[in-house]
């Protein structure tokens, strides 16, 4: 029985590693009601069990803490009279079995407005730091990290992520109309609909990917999207976008590493798997962790100064050019001109 050869102590160092001590304590507590009998010859130490079950709390804690921000920032907007909504963390924690189990990380608001409404209701209404992005500007709000972006996302290539700019465009209104109620009663936000986080959440993988790498949190966010049957009736809509959109080959790495890890079905996944690229994927996901913290690979890239880092991530991309050739050779080209363009829009 698989549930006698668990070694908890790499489990829980493999969970912290990729920011899933909540989601594992989640599935660790099903495990207790589903084998009990089988627990029992495989029990857990009491320290361990304990130091997991406080940072299973803390998770839970922060959790309703991001949550009330969420509701609060998106009803500032909305009487502000902007249009919004709230991507990735706290809408797709409502995907999940327990709501209170995902590791929530910032608040990405994507404000469906111009660059200079944005920038002008934030400097009056926000504390922002010196440093303003391309993508979002970056504050906080009682203590939680807060991107308000302009867009979504980005890719490196140029002509690729044109399309993806009108693309978001085209589906803004409707992302910005998809409201859900927050757990507990706390609030409302508006989330992006499924059909477009399939686009959007790859790209957000796809461009991080080549930034500093994703983890398995990511990862299993990206399982709960594709793992809904109403995708079916759309999958071909959904597969003339991502080969427009430059993400085809990605897609079909990423529907590999779902069906490897987590035992996606294949009448489920968007794309055919691509065994080859989806293998190169999982390697990089584990070997990392969550945002690659933890890698060794590529001198430490993660872990170094702004000029080091910045020849090691072109190495590190070299390596993906020819599996990912328009991305690959149009980041350090992109990074660049990030760079000089941050310098100028400086406070």
């Amino acid at each position: 029985m698989v549930v006698a050869k668990i070694d908890w102590r790499q489990l829980y160092n493999f969970a912290s590693r990729q920011a899933l001590l909540g989601f594992c304590f989640e599935g660790i507590e099903r495990l207790t009601k589903e084998f009990s009998e089988e627990l029992k010859q495989n029990l857990m130490g009491r320290d361990l069990l304990m130091t997991w079950m406080g940072a299973a709390q803390q998770i839970r804690q922060q959790n309703m803490k991001v949550n009330a921000v969420a509701g609060k920032l998106y009803s500032k907007f909305r009487e502000a009279g902007l249009r919004c909504c709230i991507l990735k963390g706290q809408g797709n924690a409502l995907m999940y079995p327990n709501a209170y189990s995902r590791n929530p990380g910032d608040i990405d608001v994507w404000v469906n407005a111009s660059r200079e409404q944005i920038t002008e209701y934030a400097k009056k209404h926000f504390e922002l730091g010196d440093d303003i992005r391309y993508q979002h500007i970056e504050t906080s709000v009682d203590g939680v990290p807060v991107e308000l972006h302009f867009f979504p996302g980005i890719m490196n290539n140029p002509i690729y992520n044109a399309r993806l700019q009108k693309w978001f465009k085209r589906n803004a209104d409707l992302q910005c109309s998809n409201v859900v109620s927050l757990p507990d009663g706390i609030g409302e936000i508006a989330i992006p609909t499924t059909a477009f986080n399939v686009v959007y959440q790859l790209t957000h993988l796809y461009h991080h990917f080549f930034d500093e790498g994703i983890g398995m949190r990511q990862i299993i966010d990206y399982y709960y999207v594709v793992n809904n049957d109403e995708l079916l009736a759309i999958k071909d809509t959904l597969q003339r976008e991502l080969k427009y959109l430059g993400l085809w080959k990605f897609a079909g790495a990423v529907m590999y590493v779902l069906h490897e890890a987590l035992g996606l079905s294949e009448e489920k996944m968007i794309v055919p798997l691509d065994e080859k690229r989806g293998k190169l994927l999982l390697a990089e996901i584990l070997e990392g962790g969550n945002f690659e913290r933890h890698f060794t690979k590529y001198g430490h890239f993660t872990q170094q100064g702004m000029a080091k880092k910045y020849f090691l991530k072109i190495w590190r991309n070299m390596h993906f050019v020819r599996y990912y050739p328009a991305e690959a050779l149009s980041e350090p080209i992109f990074r660049t001109w990030h760079f000089f363009w941050r310098m100028k829009n400086k406070k």
